[in-house]
């Protein structure tokens, strides 16, 4: 949902943007393909750098992790005993299931690397997956204020645009307001609100420069 509300603003302001500096179709649908093909694979390669740079952490960690536990066993211990203690175990008890991990090498490296740094593989997913997702979802919403411009045109298409733009901001908001428990209508207006102030900036910009231009 936040990759297709990033399509929807970005290109919907930079479509506004050029409508606001020139009434030609040709232009306008540019640089909606442009921001669309750009802002997908700059989405793509970020989150693909991003979810890598997580599994290189990890990596990095693990083998950290791995030449503590061999080097200083007693301190390693003694840090996950704390962990365990401070989440309502007995001295004792977090003795004992300590001791129990550390009986097994792979697991006391996992339960390290998770409970004292807080990384784990399961919650990173794959770096292709991501980037993928993100491309499809960023070209997904910056499609939506394109299309009238394929399909008509003049003051029309603008209009038929914004609409779009608005209604698809208003379904993301809708469905933002499922992870945040908020009032549906409220999320899904604000986020229309917000894409709609976006896009009447950076029309009022172009026509600005437009103007300058000629």
């Amino acid at each position: 949902m936040f990759g297709v509300t990033d399509g929807l603003v970005a290109n919907v302001c930079l479509i506004m943007g050029v409508a606001g500096a020139s009434s030609e179709a040709a232009h306008i649908v540019l640089a909606g393909i442009a921001g669309l093909v750009a802002g997908s694979f700059s989405m793509a390669m970020g989150e693909y750098i991003s979810v890598r740079s997580q599994h290189e952490l990890l990596d990095y960690q693990i083998e950290l992790e791995r030449t503590q536990l061999r080097q200083t066993p007693d301190e390693e211990r003694a840090i996950l005993v704390e962990i365990y203690r401070s989440r309502g175990l007995s001295g004792i008890g977090a003795g004992r299931v300590v001791d129990r991990l550390l009986a097994d090498p792979k697991q006391a490296l996992d339960t390290f690397v998770r409970d004292e740094i807080g990384l784990s593989a399961a919650t990173m997913g794959s770096p292709i997956t991501a980037a993928l997702g993100s491309l499809l979802a960023f070209a997904l919403g910056a499609s939506v204020p394109l299309m009238p411009y394929v399909v008509v045109s003049g003051v029309m298409a603008l209009v038929v645009s914004i609409a779009c733009t608005l209604g698809a901001l208003f379904l993301v908001g809708l469905g933002v307001s499922r992870l945040t428990h908020r009032r549906p209508l409220w999320s899904g207006l604000r986020q229309a609100a917000l894409g709609l102030v976006a896009a009447g900036v950076t029309y009022g910009i172009g026509m600005l420069l437009g103007t300058a231009v000629h």
